[in-house]
């Protein structure tokens, strides 16, 4: 699925630094923001607990976030007996339903709208951090371990230019290119590319799924290839690939997002909740505050979606069942 460094309070409560990167597949449906604010469904905490309205869970563009959507709603739906759905929305108007309450969590950010996390957390309020979600996310340059291997020196940035013409294509001219997935990702590549001075072209896929396939190809085919990617993602269990060395990530290469020259940072994916949820939803928001799993759990149900072509209830409800001993442990106790 998915880049800008905003300063916002971590998960511990230090002032840091989080990534933002978007990674996406999952059909994204072209929502306005005031769609967005009707679609949802807000409730109140009853009296004994339970959330009286419907959870709306929001689903960004890229396949990890649905099977954190999907486990989500079957628990909420099957162990807690609360309506639940999931809403496929981009980053930006994910956090205006957060805002307006049309959506009640986040369950993986990658920060891809810094500026509305400043608005709703720490200007008006209407939006607080749920803790991390328990997966690592990371971003970089990758090559083939086949390419890699016979090109150790192409791992190093200061290399790449070496290599350019490998890398070519129709739609890098003269230069080397640089694969990159869907316009609406959040990436630094351009900035990246420039600050460094290589000779290389930044093209967009227009897609994970473009990106999947064309890493798939270059797998198959043996044929050079440097894209952006990231972990976790199910593909990473099938093909192999290389990372290519940037300068190291610091927080002050992320100072002048203009002028980005360093590699991305690796980031505990955090989750968020609507205010009003946060405080007021019973068990349901008690239950998605404790929903935490590793990257290997996503990456199981993010494969049986993808690669498997598994509807994301059915993928969601295999997962339960098999993992039986870690969803009881995100359940709220209730009297």
């Amino acid at each position: 699925m998915r880049t800008t460094i905003p300063t916002r309070p971590t998960r511990s409560g230090r002032t840091g630094r989080s990534l933002v990167a978007g990674t996406g597949l999952l059909g994204l449906l072209a929502l306005t923001a005031c769609g967005a604010a009707e679609t949802g469904n807000s409730g109140a905490g009853g009296e004994d607990g339970e959330w009286t309205g419907e959870v709306v869970i929001a689903q960004p563009n890229w396949v990890g976030a649905a099977a954190n959507a999907a486990v989500a709603v079957h628990v909420l739906q099957e162990d807690l007996g609360i309506d639940a759905r999931v809403q496929q929305l981009d980053e930006t108007l994910a956090w205006d339903g957060l805002d307006d309450g049309s959506i009640h969590a986040i369950l993986e950010d990658w920060g891809g709208a810094p500026e509305k996390e400043q608005l709703y957390i720490e200007e008006k309020g209407s939006v607080v951090h749920a803790g991390e979600l328990g997966v690592v996310g990371h971003i970089g340059w990758f090559v083939p371990k086949a390419y890699a291997d016979a090109n150790p020196e192409v791992l190093n940035w200061e290399n790449l230019n070496d290599f350019a013409d490998d890398f070519r294509t129709a739609e890098s001219g003269d230069k080397g290119q640089l694969l990159n997935g869907d316009p609406g990702f959040t990436s630094y590549d351009k900035e990246i590319v420039r600050e460094l001075d290589l000779n290389f072209e930044v093209v967009e896929g227009g897609s994970e799924e473009a990106l999947i396939s064309a890493i798939q190809r270059a797998d198959r085919d043996g044929t050079p290839l440097l894209t952006y990617w990231w972990e976790p993602h199910w593909l990473n269990a099938e093909v192999e690939l290389v990372e290519v060395e940037l300068p190291p990530y610091t927080e002050e290469c992320y100072e002048d997002l203009s002028a980005i020259a360093c590699a991305y940072p690796e980031v505990d994916l955090p989750k968020f909740l609507n205010v009003d949820f946060s405080e007021n939803g019973g068990v349901a928001a008690e239950f998605l505050k404790n929903f935490r799993w590793d990257t290997e759990d996503q990456e199981y149900v993010a494969q049986l979606i993808q690669a498997e072509g598994m509807d994301q209830a059915d993928a969601a409800a295999r997962w339960v069942e098999e993992n039986r001993d870690k969803v009881e442990a995100w359940l709220p106790e209730q009297s």
